[in-house]
């Protein structure tokens, strides 16, 4: 007995201990997943090296493949000391519930998907219905010298291992970039018209660059689209810097994919919103429009086997299978469509949480809610975003990060109209404002400007939102909404005007303040701000050569965002001035901030300046280097157009910078410099700045020691030259009159390429431009120095024979040297007249919008269970492709043996756990009976000892 019950209790610690490991690690399991690539070289690798002489280069900022070989530094966002973690190899497929629809029967059948990237080989073991391979390149081979193509094609249709999502579509391999990574807009031309002529269905395209002003390229992704091909496009990877956008992701008519990690988390890689080619009519709009996962996703190898890659380039053929898939579930093909497929995706993506929609577009690809839209899906219109709520916050930011209020510049929001109804369409009459009565809709001002023709499959309507007099001094929330009518030839009908017509609301909701005092309100000059494309506008910081373009748009909420939440958070009211700046109020701000300038100015602008000045405006410059010898030594051979590319200005437009303030007997330098040094106990980085050649002798000027940039870039030597003046602060005589304060470097406030940040300078300059009160650490400073007069040297001069009239909204060509051109009239908004509505307003503008005529509940789903992924510790020198014996079929789950030991050997303790439990009770309840004893042979006694037995 007491040997029975010490066994039973021996055996019960041991299942214990089972149990508890099990349930250990199964709980390591769901941890954070963190994930690396497999160490394969990425496609968009930019080297370079540290010489002056490098520029003469390919332009790096061409169109390149969105793959990203190192996955740590953007993907984990923790301590590098920490160990990576991979996920345990279950699928994308897989964990999108793209099984759900394998059991359903649809696999991607009959559905031509094309992939514009490096080849396939023909024999690799993933795919079953490669339908064509056809190259574009100079090289003349059809294989993968590279594993892109290999790994985007297995992502969408890859039918074992590593399994795609819709293993039976028709796959067309379309070559378009060389082993070395090179490719040619002609070349994406020639496959473009091809894939018209095949009638490919969807696209896929895992490239982008920043060029949306390579016309023919972007005439003919509309001409794809406006031939039902659904184009899906990576977003970029230059996050997490907003303005990144690449092109042709960044277009109405594309579906433009972002990153997330398997957390849910915006990928760090992932490029970000806004669009910045509509920047000169106001505003961008929002994209992204869907993310999905694009760390640590694994995908076909070159040759087998599976990789991981890391990128929008691997979240954009997700994208792209997905859509794939969903179009083989439709029984009547003729409503799928590039507008009708993007109107369920975003219809049904799940939005995620603390995340703003200029990150994530309208959220997370839900696979099988995009299912159920599309199946129940009738042609119509829809917005993009559906609503605009001034008062969301984070989603709607930056809309929401600041209240609106009377004087103020209009606040802009661009809209994308959907047209699911055709591939062309219109606006019916015009757009209507209806204010809500009962919330205060009255005080609010709309105006609405739209496309004239919506072509193809999309529009735009931007909406400008400002407030009405009579709300000068309210405060509180105003609603009302825009009903837009949008018509669209009917298909198939013979009538004579036959027309689709579809109408929508765009809910406007906005908080209004108090105007603020003048000296709580920025302007920032965005009118004389220039960039890539269509000019070489070089970055200020010289040293960043993998990226020589200054591309980001130079907006508050683009490269300079991280210093307007720091003014914001300071309780500062900063707007945008997209107009010259004849087209202001003066009297209604307190400083107007000028940085990184590279337009010139009109001769009315430099007037007016001048008596806002006199009358109590104050001015802020930040400046950059400009320097005409280091311009022409800083050119590059650019591949795709075969032609050198001369920088059209420097870091700045010092001439024209120099032109405007020459009335104060100010000026800046040719001078290129660089260094650390401290002001006012503050650490500082000066970025190729340059420095203050002519300063009032009254003023306040600062100086510190800095290495000659420019000497170094040109005779590759190295100086050190002191008390280089690098900050000036002046108040001008007038009585009333503002102040004006100049710096010659924005790089400490420039979100591009920063490394130490100056926004307590910013601060300082702020309370001493708008409170006239100047600070004493810069006032009685050690390096404060005598004004120069810049008679030692001549002031810089504009490079001769530079194009800048070619982009520039104030030059125009002109015999001899360019010419300003008459100054254009201000913009004047024309206001909608209010329709008054006596009703209530939707508290919830998010969760009121749907699609129209979707109805979520016919279509029946079989029974699942959510997914989330598991992960393990990826052992020192394990590889990232794993090799996995057999296919993975459609219909059923593939479970990784990763995944199942856990739960089996957790199972099986508690079963044995249960019978010996189950035994014990038993054996102690019943009674005991004495059985007889049977005397045995001897030689049994001997052989076995005897011990007690319950008896049943």
């Amino acid at each position: 007995k007491c040997v029975d019950d010490t066994y039973l209790f021996m055996l019960m610690i041991v299942l214990i201990i089972l149990y508890f490991l099990c349930m250990r690690l199964i709980w390591s399991s769901h941890l954070t997943i963190s994930s690396g690539s497999d160490g394969a070289s990425p496609c968009n690798d930019t080297r370079w090296v540290q010489k002056w002489q490098s520029w003469q280069s390919s332009r790096p900022l061409r169109r390149t493949s969105l793959s990203l070989g190192s996955g740590f530094w953007h993907a984990t966002g923790r301590h590098s000391s920490r160990r990576l973690l991979r996920a345990i190899p279950r699928h994308v497929a897989q964990i999108l519930q793209a099984d759900v629809l394998w059991q359903m029967g649809h696999t991607g059948s009959g559905v031509k998907v094309a992939v514009f990237d490096t080849g396939l080989s023909e024999k690799h073991p993933h795919f079953k219905n490669v339908k064509e391979r056809t190259n574009w390149t100079n090289e003349k081979t059809l294989d993968d010298g590279l594993g892109h193509g290999t790994f985007v094609a297995g992502v969408i249709a890859s039918m074992r291992e590593c399994q795609g999502f819709a293993p039976d579509s028709e796959l067309h391999i379309f070559r378009v970039f060389t082993n070395n990574q090179v490719s040619y807009t002609s070349w994406f031309l020639d496959a473009f018209n091809y894939a018209i002529l095949k009638k490919i269905d969807v696209l896929n395209l895992s490239i982008g660059g920043p060029d949306f002003m390579d016309h023919p390229f972007v005439d003919k992704v509309w001409e794809l689209t406006a031939n039902k091909v659904i184009m899906v496009s990576a977003i970029g990877n230059d996050g997490p810097l907003y303005g990144t956008l690449n092109n042709p992701a960044d277009q109405m008519d594309v579906i433009g994919v972002g990153g997330i990690d398997f957390e849910d988390n915006i990928a760090r890689f992932s490029s970000r919103g806004m669009t910045t080619w509509e920047l000169p009519g106001g505003y961008g709009r929002v994209k992204p429009d869907i993310v999905t996962y694009g760390s640590g996703v694994r995908g076909s190898g070159l040759k087998e086997g599976c990789r991981s890659l890391s990128g929008t380039s691997v979240a954009s053929p997700v994208v792209a299978g997905a859509v794939t898939l969903l179009a083989s579930t439709v029984l009547n093909r003729e409503l799928v469509n590039p507008a009708s497929m993007k109107q369920a995706l975003i219809a049904s993506a799940r939005r995620l949480p603390g995340v703003n929609m200029f990150e994530q577009g309208h959220g997370k690809l839900d696979l099988l809610r995009a299912y159920q839209i599309l199946n129940s899906y009738k042609p119509q219109a829809s917005l993009s975003p559906s609503y605009i709520d001034l008062t969301e916050c984070p989603y709607m930011w930056p809309y929401c990060s600041q209240p609106i209020y009377y004087g103020g510049m209009p606040t802009i929001v661009n809209v994308t109209i959907l047209n699911g109804m055709g591939v062309t369409g219109r606006i019916v009459d015009k757009p209507i404002w209806q204010p809500y009565l009962p919330q205060n809709g009255d005080y609010v001002d709309v105006a609405v400007s739209y496309s004239p023709v919506l072509w193809p499959w999309a529009g735009y309507l931007a909406v400008s939102i400002s407030v009405a007099k009579k709300a000068a001094s309210w405060e509180g929330i105003a609603q009302g909404h825009v009903m837009v009518t949008v018509a669209s030839p009917a298909e198939n009908d013979s009538a004579i005007g036959g027309e689709m017509t579809s109408t929508v609301k765009l809910p406007v909701k906005v908080k209004i303040v108090p105007t603020p005092p003048r000296s709580k309100r920025i302007l920032w000059d965005q009118y004389h701000n220039l960039r890539y494309p269509p000019g070489y506008f070089p970055r200020d910081n010289l040293r960043m050569k993998n990226d020589p373009l200054d591309w980001n748009g130079d907006h508050i909420h683009t490269n300079f965002r991280d210093m307007y939440q720091h003014l914001r958070s300071m309780g500062y009211f900063v707007e945008v001035l997209g107009a010259p700046i004849t087209c202001f109020d003066a009297s209604q701000y307190g400083t107007l901030l000028m940085v990184d300038s590279e337009e010139e100015y009109f001769p009315e602008e430099i007037t007016k300046l001048r008596r806002d000045i006199d009358n109590g405006l104050s001015l802020i410059i930040f400046s950059d280097w400009y320097n005409t010898s280091v311009m022409r030594k800083v050119k590059f051979y650019d591949e795709n157009t075969r032609q050198w590319w001369m920088p059209d200005t420097g870091g700045a437009n010092v001439p024209a910078l120099n032109d405007l303030i020459s009335v104060w007997g100010m000026a800046f330098s040719d001078g290129l410099y660089e260094g650390d040094f401290t002001m006012a106990d503050h650490d500082m980085y000066y970025a190729s700045g340059c420095s203050i050649a002519r300063f009032p002798e009254d003023g306040i000027v600062i100086a510190q020691t800095l290495k000659d940039q420019g000497l170094e870039v040109l005779k590759q030597e190295t100086a050190v030259v002191e008390n280089v003046p690098v900050l000036g602060l002046y108040q001008t005589p007038s009585e009333g009159g503002g102040r004006i304060a100049l710096y010659g470097d924005s790089n400490c406030i420039d979100d591009s390429h920063r490394q130490k940040d100056c926004f307590w300078l910013l601060d300082a300059l702020l309370q001493y431009t708008s409170y006239s009160m100047a600070p004493p650490s810069l006032t009685h400073s050690k390096n404060r120095v005598v004004p120069p007069t810049g008679t030692d040297r001549p002031l810089p001069q504009r490079l001769e024979g530079n194009h800048l009239y070619r982009y520039s909204k104030v030059l125009e060509a002109h015999l001899g040297d360019p010419k300003p051109r008459p100054l254009p009239a201000c913009p004047h908004l024309s206001w909608a007249k209010p329709q008054p509505l006596n009703e209530t307003a939707p508290s919830n503008l998010w969760k009121h919008q749907k699609l129209l005529s979707v109805d979520m509940d016919k279509v029946v789903l079989p029974n699942v269970r959510p997914y989330r992924p598991q992960v393990r510790p990826l052992s020192p020198g394990e590889s990232g492709a794993w090799d996995i014996p057999g296919g993975i079929m459609p219909g059923r789950y593939n479970q990784e043996v990763g995944q199942t030991i856990p739960m089996f050997a957790f199972l099986g303790a508690m079963v044995v756990l249960s019978f010996f439990v189950v035994q014990l009770t038993k054996a102690k309840s019943k009674p005991k009976r004495r059985k007889p004893r049977v005397k045995r042979p001897l030689y049994l006694q001997q052989q076995q000892p005897q011990t007690p037995h319950s008896v049943n």
